[in-house]
This record gives C-alpha cells, structure tokens and sequence, in this order.
C-alpha cells in the first residue's frame, strides 16, 4: 500500500507566526507517525482576491491550479490559522475561494475538497485560542466545500507561552491534544485511500 500523505498549510505568512510554529510542531509529530508530511507556505502561491469576473476574463489563476493539486496529491490535510476578526484571514479564505474553481477533465468544482480529510488547528496568544476561527473555517470546509473535517481540534490558547526554546509545545496537555488531533487525521485520511 503507498504511504499515507499529509498536507500542512500555514494560513499565516507573518514572520514569527504562533500559527507556523504550531504547524512545525505539527510536521514532526506527523513524522514521528510514519506518514509522508509535506508543508507548504501559501506565500508559494500568490493569488489575487477572487473575482468571477477575474475569472471569466483570465481563467483561473496558475497558482490555484498548483494548489489545488499540491491539495490533491495528499490524503488528509492539516490547516493551522490565525484568527482574524473571529473569523479566517483573507489570504486563507482567498485560497480557498480560488481552489474550488479548479476543475481538472471529469471533476466538479471543489471535488478536491470532498475527497481528503481535513483537520484544524489554531494558535492565539488569547484565551480563546483561536476558537472562533475554527468554527467558521469549518462551516467553510464542510457546508461550503463538502470537505469532511474531522471531529479533533487544535485551539492552542496562549501561544505566546506555548512554545520551549525548541519550538515544542510547553504544556503535556497541548502536546496531547495535537498528537490525537493528527491521529484521528490519520484514521479519516487512511479510508480515502481504500
């Protein structure tokens, strides 16, 4: 059977990110899984705010095509976000407003959504940890795009202390709910591949 891949998506580019952090951290406990983790900066693939008539005009932007099938060429998906205005930040949501328009020959639109797992994760130096973003980045993934996100979740409260010298997470209890977050990944994502 081939290797189980993961995709981790930062929707952070800030330098310092509590969000990129988290998702190094994420990155090595998926290796210490035994699955093929790839993670990715969406600073790789620069889009424009979405416009349909953008889109009808020029197509859909090469970017969103590579993304999607950088999305495509994995089983499960992790995506770890900073929280802006309790919801998602614009470059996520733009990403993925652009990645449901790319339709390779035979596919409906958004169908690389709806055939992998997906997890979420955040990380905030408040109490919520992120929370808010979570709950609307789901509605997006799951009633928008169809996508199935799994039950577990990351909402990584005080993150501005979370973090050792060596970038692992500080508290057992956070470290413990990250690495049951990607195992239930693992289990989603394994039945796609039956």
């Amino acid at each position: 059977m081939a290797a189980l891949k993961i995709l981790v998506i930062p929707g952070s580019l800030r330098t310092g990110s509590f969000n990129a952090r988290l998702a190094a951290a994420a990155v090595k406990e998926l290796a210490l899984l035994d699955v093929e983790v790839t993670l990715i900066s969406l600073a790789d693939y620069p889009l424009p705010i979405y416009d349909g008539d953008l889109e009808a005009k020029s197509g859909v932007p090469a970017n969103a095509v590579n993304l999607k099938r950088m999305i495509g060429a994995h089983h499960g998906v992790l995506i770890v976000s900073p929280e802006y205005n309790s919801s998602v930040p614009p470059l996520l949501k733009n990403a993925i407003d652009w990645v449901t328009r790319v339709r390779d020959r035979d596919e409906s639109f958004g169908q690389v959504f709806r055939e992998r797992a997906f997890a979420l994760a955040a990380a905030s130096d408040g109490k919520f940890g992120g929370l808010r973003l979570l709950m609307a980045l789901r509605q997006i993934l799951a009633l928008g795009c169809g996508a199935t996100v799994i039950p577990k979740q990351v909402a990584l409260s005080f993150a501005d202390q979370a973090f050792d010298e060596m970038d692992r997470l500080r508290h057992p209890a956070d470290a413990s709910l990250l690495k049951a977050t990607l195992r239930q990944l693992i289990a989603t994502a394994q039945q796609t591949m039956i």
